[in-house]
């Protein structure tokens, strides 16, 4: 097996985890494009996830960039976990919105990745920034 063709299965091993993952499952994420250190994950937002002030709870938006963040880490063939996660909220989500968050790892390292994430709606427009670390486990 050639290495490209070993990448390719690692990431649909991968692929398959994503998708019996519980909680992207609680969450109605779909992964919508995956490959070695980039990752684009989709969610339809639905009102429960409104506040008591009328908008859409941060923790909703940091959850959808939080799962492009994990994709992308994760999909270099190593395991990784978070070790720091940083959001910034740009503009308000609407309650019909789908969100899109596009992670990419800007750099891997041997003991430290670092990823940038964009979350966006339906019409393009930018909700919030994120940047997040990983420590690979192996």
């Amino acid at each position: 097996m050639t290495t490209e063709q070993e990448n390719q299965a690692e990431l649909s091993e991968f692929r398959g985890k994503v998708d019996k993952e519980p909680i992207g499952a609680f969450f109605g994420m779909k992964l919508l494009d995956l490959s070695p250190g980039h990752a684009r994950v989709s969610m339809k937002l639905r009102p429960e996830y409104l506040t008591f002030n009328g908008f859409i709870f941060g923790g909703i938006i940091t959850s959808i960039a939080d799962q492009a963040f994990a994709c992308a880490t994760n999909s270099m063939g190593r395991p990784s976990i978070a070790t720091q996660f940083n959001v910034h909220f740009i503009a308000a989500a609407a309650p019909a919105d789908e969100l899109t968050a596009e992670g990419k790892v800007l750099r891997k390292g041997r003991r430290v990745d670092v990823c940038e994430i964009a979350v966006t709606n339906q019409d393009g427009k930018l909700i919030a920034r994120a940047t997040g670390t990983a420590i690979p486990m192996a």
